[in-house]
């Protein structure tokens, strides 16, 4: 069954008004559900009263800042993340998509290029509807893992491993694919799509997370490998499993 988000819903965050209140109405224009709301603080009684299915992010705020709260999010949460900054040095792009940041997005920002950039992430982190039916769903075996793309779940001897929408992405298409290698120039469209900068490089960063959560040995991968000057291979056997 292919899922689709019912009548998708964006939580803005953000301290300045006038830019809470132009996303806000931007993503009303493209008929997406918005809140907006100016601090950690009512973001999270917002998020406890009403279901989300993703947060437009500020970093830099008064009280609790963008960063310390995506850290606390992500613990908690696979809901995707768009972090919005006036920093926009690479380091502080890496520092955001570390945290369990989806994506980043430099201020000043083009409005079509913010909406496209949620949408994409709205396409990759569908969730499942009530009442759909998980019997006979495709998934994939390798080794002491099982990947769930209808449900986005991956479990390791039967244990829930956290993944970010980003990452669960990223991982699932490195698997389906595999044993063929990969360029980053493939990657990159895939997660950012024509807009992809060939210097970018969090989806190296994305790279290095999932492998931390999935190998013994991050240092050398015996699942996710890197082919020198080309990209990545997902190396071990894969399994198509119906159950």
């Amino acid at each position: 069954m292919d899922s689709q988000i019912v009548n998708p819903s964006v939580l803005v965050i953000d301290d300045d008004p006038a830019i809470r209140g132009m996303v806000r109405d931007l993503l009303l224009r493209h008929n997406l559900q918005a809140d907006a709301v100016g601090s950690v603080a009512e973001a999270e009684r917002t998020l406890e009263s009403a279901r989300f299915d993703l947060v437009i992010l500020d970093v830099l705020m008064p009280g609790e800042d963008g960063t310390s709260f995506c850290r606390r999010l992500r613990e908690k949460s696979s809901i995707p993340i768009l972090m919005l900054s006036a920093l926009g040095e690479d380091i502080d792009r890496i520092l955001g998509l570390e945290l369990g940041a989806d994506d980043y997005l430099a201020k000043p920002f083009n409005p079509r290029e913010l909406v496209a950039r949620v949408k994409s992430l709205l396409r990759r982190a569908p969730p499942m509807l009530p009442g759909e039916s998980r019997q006979a769903q495709t998934n994939y075996r390798f080794g002491a893992f099982r990947l769930y793309p209808e449900t986005r779940r991956l479990l390791a001897n039967g244990e829930d491993i956290s993944l970010t929408s980003g990452e669960f992405s990223l991982l699932l298409l490195l698997v389906q694919r595999a044993p063929r290698v990969l360029t980053r120039d493939q990657l990159l469209t895939f997660l950012k799509g024509a807009s992809g900068n060939p210097f970018d490089r969090s989806m190296d960063t994305q790279i290095s997370r999932i492998r931390r959560k999935l190998e013994i040995d991050p240092s050398q991968p015996p699942l996710i490998k890197t082919v020198r000057n080309l990209g990545y291979v997902f190396a071990a056997k894969v399994d198509v499993v119906r159950d």
